[in-house]
């Protein structure tokens, strides 16, 4: 193999790219944009929640529930009349409706239980889902206290002190932002090599390469090192750019370490971009065929639910991919600031995925060039 050969085809390989329109927005977006909306994005917990009252009491005891809906949970909720209640949730004004009857503190007082009536939105499922436990425990705990007479946290038998390291508000959009960093480095670096070569079938450039003095692995090592570093490139952008400037999102561990695992992680997944490649025949089908592999890959790794909550069976299966190393490797050194001494495994294990999907990708290459 010549490096001079690998060095000018990969110069070929960013000049066909830099012509591409279609893959350089999705580029720019899936590096910023989509970052930085992960990070003001809707999060799955309850947030500001739309909530009505009807106040039939008027008493002290409904106004103690009344006040206890706020942001961020809830939106200041307005006293309705007992005939709006129906109307509000059928145009869609309201996901909750609270109705406090008549006598309720009175009842509270001689000792009855009072019944609310709670009327929730169903076809809102997201906030609808947990929303009525939080209804619940809230107005659970101001009629408590009120018959109490006392306002105080409960003595608990054991005095729980909980630190959180990375984030101690535990913000959820200072999580998301580099998870969709992970996630776009496997896209990207797949959709980007696989595009590659099937560009050379549809313009017919690949017969020029068939008649140039160049081997099928200097063709494959300028695609491979040519995207890498496209990746790389706005990697290192999304991390210093948008999630630590724009977003103030800090970083626990070394940014020069995790860019050494992405390195090796783009090796792997752009062999694997080259083998979907040769395997489809056109575009339209290696983007059918990408949905089989690259969703998969996203949702069993680890990165949208912890690999500790799926069959056993299929975490053992995981390990032969590069995402699950990956994702642990990540989240270690971006949330948990780990260093070399811990992650060498997952290091390790990407060089020995890497190699395997070069070999056998190679090989279907070579069958592909014939």
């Amino acid at each position: 193999m010549r490096i001079a050969n690998v060095f000018h085809l990969g110069i070929k390989e960013l000049r066909g790219l830099a012509r591409d329109p279609m893959l350089l927005v999705l580029i720019v977006y899936a590096f910023s944009l989509s970052v930085y909306t992960a990070s003001n994005a809707t999060p799955e917990t309850l947030n500001n929640a739309a909530l009505s009252i009807v106040d039939e009491d008027h008493s002290p005891a409904s106004s103690r529930i009344i006040t206890a809906f706020y942001p961020p949970y809830f939106i200041v909720p307005p006293l309705i009349s007992r005939s709006e209640m129906d109307s509000r949730m059928d145009t869609g004004l309201d996901t909750f409706a609270l109705n406090i009857p008549p006598n309720f503190q009175r009842d509270l007082l001689a000792g009855r239980s009072p019944t609310i009536q709670l009327n929730i939105d169903a076809t809102r499922m997201s906030q609808a889902f947990t929303g009525g436990g939080y209804v619940q425990s809230i107005v659970s705990g101001e009629v408590s206290e009120f018959v109490n007479r006392y306002r105080a946290a409960p003595n608990a038998a054991i005095d729980l002190v909980l630190r959180a390291r990375f984030n101690p508000q535990l913000e959820k959009g200072w999580f998301m932002p580099i998870s969709n960093v992970i996630t776009s480095i496997t896209m990207l670096s797949i959709i980007l090599t696989g595009a590659a070569l099937i560009r050379e079938r549809e313009h017919g450039t690949i017969e020029h390469l068939l008649v140039m003095p160049v081997t099928p692995v200097e063709i494959m090592v300028s695609k491979i090192w040519s995207m890498g570093l496209v990746v790389l490139i706005a990697t290192t952008f999304a991390l210093t750019v948008v999630v630590q400037r724009l977003l103030n999102i800090p970083i626990e561990g070394s940014i020069a370490l995790f860019l050494g695992a992405t390195a090796l992680q783009v090796f792997a997944t752009t062999c694997m971009g080259i083998f979907l490649a040769t395997v489809a025949g056109s575009m339209p089908q290696f983007g059918l065929l990408l949905m089989l592999v690259l969703l998969p890959l996203q949702v069993l790794s680890g990165s949208m639910t912890p690999r500790e909550s799926m069959p056993e069976i299929i975490q053992y299966i995981m390990l032969a991919a590069p995402n699950t190393h990956f994702v642990i490797l990540a989240q270690s050194v971006l949330f948990r600031g780990a260093g070399l001494s811990v992650v060498w495994p997952q290091f390790i294990a990407l060089v020995v995925i890497g190699a395997i999907l070069f070999y056998f990708s190679l090989r279907r290459f070579r069958q592909f060039l014939r």
